[in-house]
């Protein structure tokens, strides 16, 4: 048996995390195309499509980049090349308050500043960033710099929340940590509260409440787990999670009062008055 090789790993991961990557698992898995047949259709999608994609006259909102994340309801030791991917848009530099920090603190700084939110940002599209991706995609330093980073975030706040793919056993299942943030929805906790206790954006919540709205109203249309899931682009086991969650609330007449609330809202937020900010679907 060989010697691993470290770098040619780490490069071999990040190819995985591509737009023609992606394709390629949706061909391979969702069509029961061979490798050889996925490329084949990868190479005529290209050649058909590509020309009339001016990528010029496509251009992200000021300080935001899109990167291929591994989607966050994959388990933690599956290799990154099979796993499903999803298309996540981060806010990089906010601006003014990003300027102040990085003539203050300069770029350490500047990375511990955006580490955590950038990968709540993440989490909150459904998906979960590596070290390799906030090295290589986003701060342009070594994973090593990244590690040392989240060091002296964890030692200034043994607390804090930073879900990345290789640690979110150290915080919880992700499955189970949104439906705590549900959970604490129903029990007629606001945004702000959640975000303190979660330490989770209002934007994260916001999605994860909407949803759960969704999956619920689907569900009460005798749609099957299954077929939320897909229409949801979730996986089943937090469909069902959700809809248990939703079962439980009739016979708490706390729980159901504000899963009405919920519902009549439409989204996963709450009025504008209250939480002093856009309602995200």
């Amino acid at each position: 048996m060989g010697l691993r090789n470290k770098k040619k790993e780490t490069l071999e991961r990040l190819s995985s995390k591509t737009l023609a990557a992606r394709f390629l698992h949706e061909i391979r898995y969702g069509l029961n195309c061979s490798p050889f047949e996925a490329e084949a259709v990868l190479d005529a999608a290209k050649e058909v499509y590509l020309p009339f994609f001016d990528e010029q006259s496509i251009q992200a909102p000021p300080g935001k980049i899109t990167l291929v994340a591994v989607d966050a309801d994959e388990p933690a030791g599956k290799p990154v090349a099979d796993c499903q991917k999803q298309n996540v848009s981060l806010t990089i530099h906010r601006g003014a308050e990003d300027d102040r920090i990085l003539y203050e603190k300069g770029p350490a700084g500047f990375r511990q500043a955006r580490i955590p939110e950038t990968c709540q940002e993440a989490l909150s599209q459904g998906a979960l960033l590596t070290r390799e991706d906030l090295a290589y995609r986003m701060f342009f330093v070594s994973p090593r710099t990244i590690t040392r980073d989240m060091n002296i975030l964890r030692q200034g706040d043994p607390g804090i929340m930073i879900p990345l793919r290789s640690t979110v056993h150290d915080i919880g299942p992700v499955l189970t940590h949104r439906t705590e943030i549900v959970r604490l929805a129903l029990a007629g906790k606001t945004t702000t509260q959640i975000c303190q206790i979660m330490r989770h954006s209002p934007a994260a919540v916001s999605n994860y409440l909407s949803t759960f709205v969704r999956c619920v109203q689907l569900a009460r249309k005798d749609m099957q787990v299954g077929q939320i899931a897909f229409l949801l682009r979730r996986g089943k086991g937090l469909v069902q999670k959700y809809l248990d969650l939703a079962v439980q609330c009739e016979s708490d007449k706390n729980m159901d009062y504000h899963l009405a609330e919920l519902m009549r809202l439409g989204v996963g937020g709450e009025k504008k008055e209250r939480s002093g900010g856009q309602i995200h679907g």
